[in-house]
């Protein structure tokens, strides 16, 4: 049975408690291990973030189509705010997670991330906590996202 290590218990710190509920619950019978990778976020951290792929290299996905690499976030963390950041309640309402798959981290695990998301929004019913999963936006697909809906 899949457990939550203390460093993905240390990145719930801050997060929502019916987030944190439904994430501690959903590891319990989660049909693929993972680990949480981020929760809260600074605006300082979320401004860094939004610069990856903009106006910083991110070596995740660099090509010659996309020389500063892969964009990682919409939200520039001022003038819009992501969910990991603190609300006017007192906590981040989103977190990441990456499958945890042969005792490693594995961000390429497409399948993985679906089956676990679902999961996770199926637990989040049973337990009546609105969720959204980044994977099923539109326009900006984020497959490790979490959020309280």
């Amino acid at each position: 049975m899949p457990v939550l290590g203390k460093g993905s218990l240390d990145k719930l710190k801050g997060v929502h408690p019916d987030l944190v509920k439904v994430i501690k619950e959903s590891i319990k019978e989660s049909p693929v291990d993972f680990s949480i990778v981020y929760g809260v976020r600074s605006t300082e951290e979320q401004k860094r973030l939004y610069a990856l792929g903009r106006t910083v290299v991110n070596p995740d996905g660099k090509s010659s189509k996309k020389p500063l690499g892969n964009i990682v976030t919409q939200k520039n963390g001022s003038s819009n705010k992501s969910n990991h950041q603190v609300k006017a309640d007192g906590f981040g309402h989103a977190i990441d997670f990456v499958p945890y798959i042969n005792s490693k981290m594995d961000w390429n695990a497409t399948n993985e991330f679906k089956v676990i998301a679902a999961h996770i929004v199926a637990t989040a019913k049973c337990l009546g906590v609105a969720v959204v999963w980044g994977g099923s936006w539109r326009t900006f697909q984020d497959l490790p996202h979490i959020e309280l809906a």
